[in-house]
């Protein structure tokens, strides 16, 4: 079983030198270490894979002894991420994610699938994933929050992923889960923020279209971007056909994305991502 451990921290002389000290003194080999320094910020970034350790909370006590006082030290055993998928009607993003969950492929398992209309319950019936509606209309943005919350609040899970959501959260609702909500949208952003982005690009005539998978803060579409991926467009490109290709790679951006989260490979500072892929 591999251990991950990862660290960010004010950058200093001598931080690699101290943490494979550490990890060595303690008997415990690491298999891989990506290392990254902000010099703009002087942060100092740092992701080890170790060989299986009895003992996590030595290491993590160790690496705050030796490690400056303002540094984030987590140790953690490398298992499958809970997740909650939230949908609406686009199946794209969620057929893939339960593909993948049906393969165990994703490193992660989809606790259940809450959405604001049926139209894609039978779709998880056919993988055995829990499916609930909670249904939005004629109702305000508190209740359904509201109801939504009671009905998450049966479960236990490490992210909630909005897979074509099309939905947004009050910044009460985003709060309560700080940088634990992933959202695609269908813009390379920061584009064509908000609703009808493949309409906003078709009107100004982009030659490229992208999707952007980013964690969820109280500015709408302006969280911090995990991945990104465009295409090329030209002038006989239409709406539809912008759609079209569009879904393509919003499902290989959330895909890549979610691996990269499940896998403990990103670091969050300011309104910005550090990803060791």
């Amino acid at each position: 079983m591999k251990i991950i451990v990862l660290v960010q921290c004010k950058d200093d002389v001598g931080l690699v030198a101290k943490i494979s000290g550490l990890i060595s003194s303690l008997g415990a080999n690491i298999v891989s270490m990506r290392e990254y320094v902000d010099t703009t910020q002087g942060r100092f970034f740092a992701r080890l894979e170790l060989s299986a350790f009895s003992d996590l909370s030595v290491v993590e006590t160790g690496l705050r002894n030796v490690l400056p006082r303002d540094a984030s030290v987590q140790v953690k055993t490398a298992l499958p991420k809970r997740v909650v998928l939230l949908v609406t009607k686009e199946h794209h993003c969620l057929s893939d994610l339960l593909i993948r969950h049906h393969f165990q492929t994703a490193g992660m398992k989809i606790e259940c699938v809450i959405g604001n209309h049926e139209s894609l319950k039978e779709l998880c019936s056919r993988f055995d994933v829990p499916f609930f509606h909670i249904s939005h209309e004629e109702k305000s943005k508190d209740v359904f929050e509201k109801e939504l919350l009671e009905k998450l609040s049966h479960f236990t899970f490490d992210f909630i992923v909005l897979a074509k959501f099309m939905r947004i959260l009050s910044p009460a609702f985003v709060a309560r889960f700080p940088m634990k909500i992933i959202n695609i949208h269908h813009s390379f952003l920061p584009a064509f923020v908000g609703a009808n982005p493949y309409r906003q690009a078709f009107d100004r005539g982009v030659k490229l279209i992208g999707a952007t998978a980013h964690w969820v803060t109280d500015s709408l579409d302006e969280g911090p971007i995990l991945t990104q991926q465009s295409i090329p467009v030209d002038h006989t490109f239409g709406v539809s056909e912008m759609v079209r290709s569009g879904k393509e790679i919003e499902v290989s951006v959330l895909a890549k994305a979610l691996r990269l989260i499940c896998e403990d490979r990103t670091f969050v500072y300011g309104n910005k991502t550090v990803v060791f892929e």
